[in-house]
């Protein structure tokens, strides 16, 4: 028998897979929001880092189009990267792995050049932390799959 059709799809996959996709489809959405302008969403953002809606829209506006790929990259990268988990493909892996460099990135980029008036709150280093860290712990479960042979 082949070993690909003996290899059977372990449940957490499917948890794993989902969650994973669910949580960076908050991500997309705060990503194209922001893209978009929506004044109304950046205006829930803003009063959380204590600066008005319309100096969050110029912030973003005015970052490079390095930034602006580098957060494409991180995020669609994630989103794609799950779809792929949940697909049984070994591309997971590699979505995962340029998600992060975009997500690395795109976080120096707003931490070198941060948003002026921003107050940093212990929630918003709490949510780079988290990120950071789900991003790595991706990254070593599709490679952990990879090797085991669930991702083809």
């Amino acid at each position: 028998m082949d070993d690909e059709l003996e290899t059977k799809t372990p449940w957490h996959l499917w948890v794993v897979g989902v969650v994973s996709l669910l949580w960076h489809a908050f991500g997309a959405n705060d990503y194209i929001q922001t893209q978009t302008g929506n004044l109304e969403y950046l205006g829930r953002m803003a009063d959380m880092m204590g600066v008005s809606a319309q100096a969050v829209a110029e912030y973003y506006q005015g970052q490079s189009i390095l930034f602006h790929t580098a957060w494409a990259v991180g995020i669609w990268g994630a989103v794609l990267g799950s779809i792929l988990l949940l697909l049984r493909t070994r591309l997971a892996y590699y979505a995962f792995i340029l998600s992060f460099i975009g997500t690395v990135i795109s976080f120096a980029m707003q931490y070198v050049d941060p948003m002026p008036g921003i107050e940093m709150t212990g929630f918003q280093i709490g949510m780079t932390i988290a990120i950071f860290a789900i991003e790595l712990l991706l990254i070593l479960y599709a490679r952990a799959m990879k090797n085991r042979g669930v991702l083809r």
